[in-house]
Protein backbone atom coordinates (compact mmCIF):
# COMPACT_ATOMS: atom_id res chain seq x y z
CA UNK A 1 0.00 0.00 0.00
CA UNK A 2 1.35 3.43 -0.96
CA UNK A 3 -0.31 6.38 0.79
CA UNK A 4 -3.29 6.64 3.11
CA UNK A 5 -5.91 7.89 0.65
CA UNK A 6 -8.20 5.15 -0.62
CA UNK A 7 -9.30 5.37 -4.26
CA UNK A 8 -12.16 3.28 -5.60
CA UNK A 9 -13.61 2.67 -9.05
CA UNK A 10 -16.94 0.87 -9.38
CA UNK A 11 -19.98 0.51 -11.59
CA UNK A 12 -23.16 -1.48 -11.72
CA UNK A 13 -25.71 -1.85 -14.48
CA UNK A 14 -29.14 -1.78 -12.86
CA UNK A 15 -32.38 0.07 -13.51
CA UNK A 16 -32.49 3.47 -11.81
CA UNK A 17 -35.79 5.26 -12.33
CA UNK A 18 -35.18 7.92 -9.68
CA UNK A 19 -31.74 9.27 -10.65
CA UNK A 20 -32.73 12.92 -10.09
CA UNK A 21 -33.97 12.13 -6.57
CA UNK A 22 -30.96 9.92 -5.81
CA UNK A 23 -28.46 12.58 -6.88
CA UNK A 24 -28.67 14.83 -3.76
CA UNK A 25 -28.82 11.80 -1.45
CA UNK A 26 -25.53 10.42 -2.77
CA UNK A 27 -23.93 13.86 -2.84
CA UNK A 28 -24.77 14.34 0.84
CA UNK A 29 -23.54 10.85 1.76
CA UNK A 30 -20.22 11.33 -0.05
CA UNK A 31 -19.79 14.84 1.37
CA UNK A 32 -20.40 13.59 4.91
CA UNK A 33 -17.73 10.95 4.30
CA UNK A 34 -15.24 13.62 3.10
CA UNK A 35 -14.93 12.06 -0.35
CA UNK A 36 -14.12 13.68 -3.67
CA UNK A 37 -14.55 12.41 -7.22
CA UNK A 38 -17.40 11.71 -9.60
CA UNK A 39 -20.61 9.66 -9.41
CA UNK A 40 -22.61 9.22 -12.61
CA UNK A 41 -26.24 8.09 -12.55
CA UNK A 42 -28.37 7.01 -15.50
CA UNK A 43 -31.38 4.82 -16.13
CA UNK A 44 -28.93 1.99 -16.93
CA UNK A 45 -26.95 2.19 -13.66
CA UNK A 46 -24.20 3.86 -11.62
CA UNK A 47 -20.53 4.59 -12.33
CA UNK A 48 -18.22 6.12 -9.74
CA UNK A 49 -14.65 7.16 -9.04
CA UNK A 50 -14.05 8.39 -5.49
CA UNK A 51 -11.16 9.04 -3.13
CA UNK A 52 -10.82 9.90 0.54
CA UNK A 53 -10.12 8.48 4.00
CA UNK A 54 -10.68 4.72 4.35
CA UNK A 55 -13.16 5.18 7.21
CA UNK A 56 -15.19 7.64 5.15
CA UNK A 57 -15.13 5.33 2.15
CA UNK A 58 -16.39 2.42 4.25
CA UNK A 59 -19.15 4.64 5.64
CA UNK A 60 -20.22 5.73 2.15
CA UNK A 61 -20.16 2.21 0.67
CA UNK A 62 -22.18 0.87 3.59
CA UNK A 63 -24.85 3.47 2.92
CA UNK A 64 -24.76 2.92 -0.85
CA UNK A 65 -25.03 -0.87 -0.52
CA UNK A 66 -27.97 -0.51 1.87
CA UNK A 67 -29.96 0.25 -1.29
CA UNK A 68 -30.85 -3.22 -2.65
CA UNK A 69 -30.00 -2.08 -6.18
CA UNK A 70 -26.36 -1.61 -5.19
CA UNK A 71 -26.00 -4.38 -2.62
CA UNK A 72 -23.57 -6.36 -4.79
CA UNK A 73 -21.52 -3.38 -6.03
CA UNK A 74 -17.90 -4.51 -6.47
CA UNK A 75 -15.04 -2.00 -6.22
CA UNK A 76 -11.46 -1.79 -7.45
CA UNK A 77 -9.13 -0.25 -4.86
CA UNK A 78 -5.84 1.65 -5.03
CA UNK A 79 -3.98 3.97 -2.68
CA UNK A 80 -2.37 7.37 -3.09
CA UNK A 81 -0.58 10.03 -1.08
CA UNK A 82 -3.17 12.67 -1.96
CA UNK A 83 -6.78 12.92 -3.12
CA UNK A 84 -6.52 13.04 -6.94
CA UNK A 85 -9.80 14.96 -7.40
CA UNK A 86 -10.48 18.65 -6.78
CA UNK A 87 -14.16 18.35 -5.90
CA UNK A 88 -17.15 16.05 -5.60
CA UNK A 89 -19.62 15.80 -8.49
CA UNK A 90 -22.79 13.71 -8.77
CA UNK A 91 -24.36 13.90 -12.21
CA UNK A 92 -27.32 12.43 -14.05
CA UNK A 93 -26.53 11.23 -17.57
CA UNK A 94 -28.20 9.42 -20.47
CA UNK A 95 -25.65 6.59 -20.15
CA UNK A 96 -23.10 5.84 -17.43
CA UNK A 97 -20.64 5.11 -20.23
CA UNK A 98 -21.50 6.74 -23.52
CA UNK A 99 -21.81 4.41 -26.49
CA UNK A 100 -24.92 6.09 -27.91
CA UNK A 101 -26.69 2.78 -27.34
CA UNK A 102 -28.65 3.28 -24.10
CA UNK A 103 -30.99 0.45 -25.10
CA UNK A 104 -28.26 -2.10 -24.32
CA UNK A 105 -29.19 -3.23 -20.83
CA UNK A 106 -26.58 -5.51 -19.24
CA UNK A 107 -28.86 -6.22 -16.27
CA UNK A 108 -31.04 -8.24 -18.69
CA UNK A 109 -28.18 -10.71 -18.95
CA UNK A 110 -24.47 -10.08 -18.62
CA UNK A 111 -22.03 -10.99 -21.34
CA UNK A 112 -19.73 -13.90 -20.58
CA UNK A 113 -16.88 -12.81 -18.31
CA UNK A 114 -13.42 -14.19 -17.59
CA UNK A 115 -11.60 -13.37 -14.36
CA UNK A 116 -8.00 -12.23 -14.07
CA UNK A 117 -6.62 -15.60 -12.96
CA UNK A 118 -8.26 -17.39 -15.89
CA UNK A 119 -7.06 -14.80 -18.40
CA UNK A 120 -3.49 -15.14 -17.17
CA UNK A 121 -3.72 -18.91 -17.53
CA UNK A 122 -5.01 -18.50 -21.09
CA UNK A 123 -2.17 -16.10 -21.84
CA UNK A 124 0.33 -18.60 -20.39
CA UNK A 125 -1.17 -21.29 -22.64
CA UNK A 126 -1.58 -19.06 -25.70
CA UNK A 127 -5.16 -20.29 -26.08
CA UNK A 128 -8.35 -20.83 -24.09
CA UNK A 129 -9.12 -24.08 -22.28
CA UNK A 130 -10.54 -25.64 -25.46
CA UNK A 131 -7.38 -24.86 -27.44
CA UNK A 132 -8.99 -22.04 -29.39
CA UNK A 133 -6.61 -19.17 -30.37
CA UNK A 134 -6.83 -16.17 -28.04
CA UNK A 135 -7.21 -12.52 -29.07
CA UNK A 136 -7.26 -9.57 -26.68
CA UNK A 137 -9.41 -6.64 -27.84
CA UNK A 138 -8.68 -3.24 -26.31
CA UNK A 139 -11.90 -1.20 -26.08
CA UNK A 140 -10.19 1.97 -24.83
CA UNK A 141 -9.28 5.16 -26.65
CA UNK A 142 -6.06 5.48 -28.63
CA UNK A 143 -4.35 7.83 -26.17
CA UNK A 144 -4.89 5.33 -23.34
CA UNK A 145 -3.45 2.50 -25.39
CA UNK A 146 -0.33 4.56 -26.08
CA UNK A 147 0.32 4.62 -22.32
CA UNK A 148 0.02 0.86 -21.90
CA UNK A 149 -1.69 -2.27 -23.20
CA UNK A 150 -1.63 -6.05 -23.07
CA UNK A 151 1.09 -7.40 -25.33
CA UNK A 152 -0.29 -8.23 -28.77
CA UNK A 153 -3.74 -6.78 -28.05
CA UNK A 154 -5.78 -5.56 -31.00
CA UNK A 155 -6.68 -1.86 -30.97
CA UNK A 156 -9.56 -0.44 -32.99
CA UNK A 157 -8.13 3.07 -33.34
CA UNK A 158 -11.04 4.84 -31.64
CA UNK A 159 -10.83 8.25 -30.01
CA UNK A 160 -14.03 7.92 -27.98
CA UNK A 161 -16.12 4.95 -26.91
CA UNK A 162 -19.10 5.99 -29.02
CA UNK A 163 -16.96 5.02 -32.05
CA UNK A 164 -16.70 1.41 -30.85
CA UNK A 165 -19.84 0.02 -32.57
CA UNK A 166 -18.77 1.08 -36.06
CA UNK A 167 -15.15 0.07 -35.45
CA UNK A 168 -15.97 -3.43 -34.22
CA UNK A 169 -18.41 -4.01 -37.08
CA UNK A 170 -15.60 -3.15 -39.50
CA UNK A 171 -13.28 -5.63 -37.70
CA UNK A 172 -15.63 -8.63 -37.49
CA UNK A 173 -13.71 -10.70 -40.06
CA UNK A 174 -10.51 -10.48 -37.97
CA UNK A 175 -12.37 -11.74 -34.87
CA UNK A 176 -13.70 -14.93 -36.43
CA UNK A 177 -12.20 -18.25 -35.37
CA UNK A 178 -10.75 -16.86 -32.14
CA UNK A 179 -11.71 -16.51 -28.50
CA UNK A 180 -11.87 -12.74 -28.04
CA UNK A 181 -11.40 -11.18 -24.60
CA UNK A 182 -12.30 -7.49 -24.54
CA UNK A 183 -10.81 -5.32 -21.81
CA UNK A 184 -10.76 -1.72 -20.56
CA UNK A 185 -9.65 0.16 -17.45
CA UNK A 186 -12.23 -0.94 -14.89
CA UNK A 187 -14.64 -3.21 -16.74
CA UNK A 188 -17.51 -0.92 -17.69
CA UNK A 189 -16.54 -0.36 -21.33
CA UNK A 190 -15.61 -3.96 -22.07
CA UNK A 191 -18.87 -5.14 -20.50
CA UNK A 192 -20.95 -2.86 -22.67
CA UNK A 193 -18.75 -3.69 -25.67
CA UNK A 194 -19.29 -7.42 -25.14
CA UNK A 195 -23.04 -6.90 -24.95
CA UNK A 196 -22.95 -4.94 -28.20
CA UNK A 197 -21.01 -7.80 -29.81
CA UNK A 198 -23.76 -10.14 -28.64
CA UNK A 199 -26.31 -7.84 -30.25
CA UNK A 200 -24.62 -7.97 -33.67
CA UNK A 201 -24.23 -11.74 -33.57
CA UNK A 202 -20.53 -12.20 -32.75
CA UNK A 203 -19.68 -15.35 -30.81
CA UNK A 204 -16.81 -16.70 -28.67
CA UNK A 205 -16.08 -13.44 -26.89
CA UNK A 206 -15.61 -12.58 -23.23
CA UNK A 207 -15.12 -9.47 -21.11
CA UNK A 208 -12.30 -9.17 -18.59
CA UNK A 209 -14.07 -8.94 -15.24
CA UNK A 210 -13.03 -5.73 -13.48
CA UNK A 211 -10.76 -4.63 -16.32
CA UNK A 212 -7.07 -3.84 -16.09
CA UNK A 213 -7.31 -2.50 -12.54
CA UNK A 214 -8.71 -5.76 -11.17
CA UNK A 215 -6.16 -7.72 -13.22
CA UNK A 216 -3.35 -5.67 -11.62
CA UNK A 217 -4.88 -6.17 -8.18
CA UNK A 218 -5.20 -9.96 -8.54
CA UNK A 219 -2.27 -11.14 -10.70
CA UNK A 220 0.00 -8.12 -11.18
CA UNK A 221 1.38 -6.92 -14.48
CA UNK A 222 2.01 -10.18 -16.34
CA UNK A 223 1.67 -9.62 -20.11
CA UNK A 224 0.83 -5.92 -19.65
CA UNK A 225 3.25 -3.41 -21.14
CA UNK A 226 3.42 0.14 -19.74
CA UNK A 227 0.93 1.77 -17.38
CA UNK A 228 -2.85 2.00 -17.19
CA UNK A 229 -4.36 5.44 -17.78
CA UNK A 230 -6.80 6.60 -15.11
CA UNK A 231 -9.09 9.60 -15.28
CA UNK A 232 -7.90 11.58 -12.30
CA UNK A 233 -4.86 13.62 -11.34
CA UNK A 234 -2.67 10.52 -10.99
CA UNK A 235 -2.88 10.10 -14.81
CA UNK A 236 -1.64 6.49 -14.83
CA UNK A 237 -0.98 3.53 -12.52
CA UNK A 238 1.62 0.81 -12.77
CA UNK A 239 1.00 -2.87 -12.08
CA UNK A 240 1.41 -2.31 -8.33
CA UNK A 241 -1.47 0.22 -8.57
CA UNK A 242 0.95 3.02 -7.68
CA UNK A 243 0.98 6.43 -9.35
Amino acid sequence: MSGNVLNIAAYQFVSIDDAAALQPVLFAAASDAVLKGTILLAHEGINLFLAGPPTGMAQFLQKLRSDPRFATLAVKESWSERVPFKRLRVRCKREIIRMNHPTIRPEQGRAAAVDAVTLKRWLDQGCDDTGRPLMLLDTRNTFEIQTGRFAGAVALGINKFSEFPAAVRAATASLEGKTVVSYCTGGIRCEKAALYMNEIGLTNHWQLEGGILKYFEVVGGAYFEGQCTVFDERLALDASLSE
